[in-house]
């Protein structure tokens, strides 16, 4: 990100980001804050241990069904481990079998964990043999490695956003991200705002409306 805005010749920028998104965002505001002018973040994380147990483990308990459908692809002793790492695992068999089985499964939880949105419906993209893999590939190579970042860290280095205008956008419903880690960071974020989505889970309902009016006042609150 900041050999593009090196590139691009910008001196000072508004930081998007949306899910994962967020995360990313935060590593690279925390890393480099005298390049960003505000930041819309929609759909709150932070990358920590706890959020990917929850997305892969504990959110089982809401859907229980479908999480034993998604564990069992994986031995019986691996599915009390780090399930992203068990899928990773698979979805780089040598076996071509293993790995269709794998992308499709694990897609399917996706689908599975942000259903309670308003609005929601099968991601489409999913029918793609290719998009699945490669997007199954992805999140479970991050996951699998703790999105490469101490625990913990970005919820710790909040203090260098100090004075960076932002606006936080939740979904009440989000089950998938729950709002505890939006309120969190609002709480120890000075000048960070959190608007609540009351009809919007992961996106859906007026998600989409709230993110890009807040990022069009940021924008125009800019200097």
């Amino acid at each position: 990100m900041e050999r593009l805005r090196g590139h691009v010749g910008v001196d000072r920028w508004l930081v998007v980001g949306v899910s994962w998104g967020v995360t990313l965002a935060l590593a690279y505001a925390e890393t480099h804050p005298q390049r960003v002018a505000g930041m819309a973040l929609g759909g709150v994380t932070a990358g920590t241990r706890r959020e990917i147990s929850w997305i892969t483990r504990d959110i089982g308990r809401v859907f229980p069904e479908q999480w034993h459908a998604f564990v069992s692809l994986l031995p019986p002793a691996e599915r009390s481990g780090n399930i992203a790492a068990g899928y990773l695992r698979l979805l780089a068999d040598p076996d071509d079998g293993a790995r269709e089985e794998a992308a499709p499964a694990w897609c399917a939880w996706e689908d599975t964990h942000v259903s309670l949105r308003p609005g929601w419906s099968p991601d489409p993209r999913y029918h793609d043999p290719g998009f699945r893999r490669v997007f199954a590939t992805m999140v479970t190579h991050f996951w699998s490695h703790d999105c490469f970042l101490p625990d913990g860290q970005l919820l710790a280095n909040l203090p260098t956003l100090a004075g960076i205008p932002a606006v936080l956008v939740h979904g009440r419903h989000d089950i998938s991200s729950p709002l505890e880690t939006a309120w969190r960071i609002h709480r120890a974020w000075p000048g960070g705002e959190l608007v609540i989505v009351d009809d919007a889970g992961h996106g859906g309902g007026s998600f989409l409306e709230v993110l890009t009016a807040a990022i069009t006042r940021l924008g125009t609150a800019q200097p």
